[in-house]
């Protein structure tokens, strides 16, 4: 059976003024089934968020090839690749990118806006999932850090992604915010998403089925 997500010698390198380019990922190998949860770790710098970035379609690799669920992302073009993006990858970021003058409904809804229709009725449905039912017509600047992320995460499963991209999500929160969030997390992979995690936090990779570390952009434990 074909691996649900595959990259084959992928590498990103970014040039330098003066200098010999940089290599954010230098020749990177990683398979996984659909539906594991897979930790990606490392020291700041070592490529964690530019791998994440290539994965979410958001970057391009220099060389290699990236397919997930069987289409080869490098081989779509900017309006095919802008609609896998959209039915296939739900994003979690570790700041959150709401946008602050919409509410937490509104934030979810637009997602649905850039995959089809929108659905008010489907994004409150999301809302109520992860807790927030109640919170629906408050703007971000009215919402707990623990809140604004669980919004985060809402709007990434309102269109049903097949994978999700979670950048540090519990990097901004306190303890019993930390819990609520990997307990979404875990409940996501219970219903058999793909989620792939950067995190700097040993106790929080532990949730994961695998952790990989990457140093200097290369694989070094998987």
């Amino acid at each position: 059976m074909p691996a649900f997500l595959e990259l084959t010698g992928v590498s990103k390198y970014y040039p330098s003024a003066g200098g010999p380019p940089v290599r954010a990922l230098d020749g990177v190998n990683l398979s996984a089934p659909r539906g594991e949860w897979i930790a990606i770790m490392g020291p700041s710098g070592s490529g964690k968020t530019t791998l994440l970035n290539i994965l979410g379609c958001l970057d391009q690799a220099t060389s290699g090839t990236v397919t997930i669920d069987g289409s080869e992302t490098g081989r779509l073009n900017r309006s095919a690749l802008a609609r896998f993006r959209a039915e296939t990858i739900g994003f979690v970021f570790q700041q959150f990118h709401l946008l602050p003058h919409l509410s937490a409904l509104e934030n979810v809804m637009l997602a649905q806006y850039f995959h089809s229709m929108t659905d008010e009725n489907e994004a409150r449905r999301t809302l109520d999932h992860v807790g927030l039912a109640d919170r629906a017509h408050h703007l971000p600047s009215q919402l707990s850090g623990g809140e604004q992320q669980r919004v985060s995460i809402a709007r990434a499963l309102v269109n049903d992604p097949k994978i999700i991209l979670a950048d540090e999500p519990t990097g901004n929160l306190d303890h019993a915010n930390k819990d609520i969030v990997i307990g979404l997390l875990s409940g996501l992979h219970k219903q058999g998403r793909t989620i792939l995690m950067v995190t700097h936090d040993p106790q929080v990779g532990e949730f994961a089925d695998r952790r990989i570390r990457l140093d200097h952009g290369r694989i070094v434990a998987a």
